[in-house]
């Protein structure tokens, strides 16, 4: 079984390089900051929770290089190298959850000897991971009931154990339907430009024996009016109070889609994906990337020299299109803005 992202005995990061999948199976090392920060901004590893992860093992890589022997000077270039991975991608608040973790593991850790420090926070790191993953599993037990036997389940981008620490959050529910005997089929959208859905989800699903049919994106509408689709699930980047959530572009249009044909749409995601400091997903930033991702593919050019694109990566789904919201907790239904407050332990 692959590994998304591991910490390794000799104190680096491995992760599984997903822009070779699904042609090759390769992992790549990182042994300091600037490594894992080009690993996430150039999508070696991608998805809200994994790269929340990577940005925990980041800085405890960060914190086996900092030559300070005082607690001031190690914490404050903590924070700068923080923010180096910080800067990286700015819609999953995974990250910035990852990030902000580990640096108030240090400060609780500060009367402790500078060494010492650094050994909680690579401990620290290592039990995100572990918390991930055994989260994600939460996700799959509190969300297989939703999917009925004999489903066709429409999903979005790649939501699995490669956008995670292990076995995935939309994935997952499908995973943990799947084997508790749910009879199930699932339809992926390749998810253009990067082609996460064709590329990635695919390919775990194949790899579980979970039957899979690969479409394009606006192949969704026909196959929902022709009565081929039973539900809809997605992951998310980012969830505000009221619940509007971000997630790849194309989820957007998707809830809209399965509300006009009165089908449940369903987002899966730790709590960790929760940012109450929004009141709505209008303020959540969406990352845009560079246009050459949607004018060539794989060093191929499949639009004319010239031509204008545009390549947000993200986009926001109003909360009224949204059935449920699976979390580690449990499932949250509309209102969503006191529930998801309750399970976070939030006023």
């Amino acid at each position: 079984m692959f590994q998304t992202i591991e910490w390794t005995p000799e104190g680096a990061v491995r992760l599984l390089d997903q822009r070779r999948l699904p042609a090759e199976e390769i992992y790549v090392e990182c042994r300091d900051v600037a490594a894992v920060a080009h690993a996430i901004r150039t999508m070696q590893i991608r998805g809200a929770p994994a790269i929340g992860v990577a940005g925990a093992m980041g800085l405890a890589l960060a914190a086996q290089t900092i030559r300070a022997t005082c607690f001031e000077a190690f914490y404050s270039e903590l924070l700068r190298q923080g923010e180096v991975l910080h800067r990286t991608r700015p819609t999953a608040v995974n990250l910035a959850w990852g990030i902000e973790r580990m640096q108030r593991c240090a400060a609780e850790h500060k009367a402790l000897p500078v060494a010492e420090i650094v050994q909680a926070l690579i401990r620290e790191a290592q039990q995100i991971r572990e918390e991930d993953i055994l989260g994600n599993r939460a996700i799959g037990a509190y969300g297989r009931g939703l999917i009925p036997d004999g489903a066709a389940v429409l999903t979005h981008c790649n939501a699995g154990a490669l956008a995670t620490a292990g076995y995935g959050t939309a994935l997952g529910v499908i995973r943990a339907a799947y084997a508790a005997g749910t009879r199930l089929s699932v339809w992926a959208g390749e998810t253009r430009p990067f082609l996460q859905g064709a590329r990635l989800t695919a390919w775990e699903l194949q790899q579980d024996g979970i039957a899979v049919t690969l479409i394009t994106d606006n192949m969704a509408g026909h196959l929902m009016q022709r009565g081929q689709i039973d539900l809809v699930i997605v992951g998310a980047d980012r969830i505000a109070r009221n619940g509007d959530v971000a997630n790849k572009i194309g989820t957007y249009t998707l809830a809209v889609l399965a509300q006009a044909h009165g089908l449940p749409f369903y987002v899966a995601a730790p709590l960790s994906t929760l940012d109450l400091s929004l009141g709505d997903g209008m303020a959540i930033p969406i990352e845009e990337r560079d246009p050459e991702e949607v004018t060539s593919w794989a060093g191929v050019r499949t639009a004319p020299v010239g031509v204008l694109a545009h390549n947000p990566v993200f986009d926001m789904t109003p909360h009224r299109y949204i059935t449920a919201i699976i979390t580690d907790r449990g499932v949250v239904r509309s209102p969503y803005d006191t529930g998801l407050a309750a399970l976070a332990g939030a006023p």
